[in-house]
């Protein structure tokens, strides 16, 4: 691919409108240093599209109150708002029952509740918690606070060359003494997406339970938690298109009955004296204080809208537009892709010669394109390809085949920087 022209010839048919999609995104419209916003850091955060904005806008203008505890009119107003958020995150995952789902500030504390909860209910000196080389900071660091504070193990499952997991070291790892399972869906550094019912599968086999990480997987592809039968899954709404500072646990109902508080405070408890106190049911158990309502609602607002295109068609786009991409970059002279597995989604991490990532993203800023440089918290990713940092290029439903164009030439500038 030499010019603009050239790769118009070749770009990807889509069923998805995608001007239409794009209008409803006001930021997309902006321009940076005078040049049109090529954004392409979705796997970092999602732009919001004007429903949500709206939906914020209208929850504060119109509906501001505290919930759950109010017998007047507004208070009642907001506590169905946000209780019908939640029924439309359990539609959007298909969990059993609202119950099901616990509303968190992001899907990094859903794994910190699941860790400091069942995990030190099942985890003891000399048990072993598995989790896998493509995790995500969040889905270690918790674990790893379990393991040092009960004398437990991590075990970690490897990954191929091409950024898949290796199935068979994952059986081997399995044991009496494995309590927990916490295994990304799919690869926020990679684009890998994982075999994650025949993960529960085999770990269940053994009555482990699993935790999925969804934070990626979620907003690319349709998610059934009942179909997967994970045990838990957690994912953060300002991937979701939704905003910051919500996130959401499913968990299966018979774990959350039996789980202990996560944090004590108001709404999460039935009656408190000096003496004792009784806990709330779920969700309600796990949800200390007041929280984020007006992200909760401004969620369901992002789910109702990812509905409303529709899996099918985004799926189908996105990945006519990774398959685009992935030649343009491979055509550019010096690049090497770090992630090729045969089933992943909508991410691009790449290496240039002789070039550090860090001003492959500065120099391509230059050009208006957006894409993230670093570790992308996997430092444990970097180090299995034996790289300090990659580019990372990521996709939603609002990418276009053009501006990979844009970013091919802004790396033809990057080339021209550094010879």
């Amino acid at each position: 691919m030499t010019s603009g022209a050239q790769t118009a010839r070749t770009r990807p048919a889509s069923g998805l409108d995608v001007r239409r999609i794009r209008q409803a995104f006001p930021i997309l419209g902006s321009t940076i240093g005078g040049k049109p916003l090529v954004y392409l850091d979705n796997a970092a955060t999602t732009q919001k599209p004007q429903p949500v904005l709206d939906r914020l806008a209208r929850y504060y203008a119109a509906e501001n109150a505290n919930i759950h505890r109010g017998v007047y009119q507004l208070s009642q107003d907001a506590t169905a708002a946000f209780e019908d958020a939640r029924g439309k995150i359990a539609r959007f995952l298909n969990a059993a029952e609202p119950a099901e789902i616990i509303f968190t500030r992001n899907a990094t504390e859903g794994i910190n509740l699941v860790a400091q909860t069942l995990g030190r209910q099942r985890v003891g000196a000399g048990d072993e918690v598995v989790i896998s080389a493509m995790e995500h900071h969040s889905n270690i660091v918790p674990w790893q606070l379990l393991c040092e504070e009960k004398g437990a193990r991590l075990r970690v499952v490897p990954i191929t060359d091409d950024g898949e997991l290796m199935l068979d070291v994952f059986v081997s790892l399995l044991g009496p003494r494995t309590k927990l399972v916490s295994i990304v869906h799919m690869s926020n550094s990679l684009g890998t997406v994982n075999p994650v019912r025949q993960v529960v599968e085999i770990a269940h086999a053994q009555d482990i339970p699993v935790l999925l990480d969804g934070s990626q997987a979620a907003y690319h592809m349709p998610v059934d938690v009942q179909a997967i039968g994970c045990d838990f899954y957690v994912v953060t709404g300002h991937k979701l298109y939704g905003p910051t500072g919500i996130g959401a646990l499913y968990g299966q109902r018979r774990w959350l009955d039996a789980m202990p508080p996560y944090q004590g405070g108001g709404d999460m408890i039935s009656s408190v004296t000096f003496e004792r106190t009784t806990y709330n049911v779920v969700p309600h158990k796990f949800e200390a204080g007041t929280p984020h309502v007006a992200g909760a609602i401004g969620l369901g607002a992002a789910v109702e809208f990812i509905a409303s295109v529709g899996f099918e068609a985004i799926v189908d786009h996105e990945q006519r537009l990774l398959d685009y991409a992935t030649a343009a970059l491979l055509a550019v002279p010096g690049l090497r892709l770090i992630g090729t597995a045969g089933e992943k989604a909508s991410i691009l991490s790449f290496v240039l010669e002789g070039v550090h990532a860090h001003d492959i993203g500065t120099i391509v800023d230059t050009e208006g394109v957006a894409i993230r440089t670093g570790h992308h918290c996997t430092q444990p990713v970097m180090d299995r390809f034996g790289v300090p940092a990659t580019a990372r290029a990521s996709l939603a439903m609002y990418s276009t085949a053009a501006e990979i164009d844009q970013l091919v030439a802004a790396l033809t500038k990057v080339r021209e920087v550094f010879g």
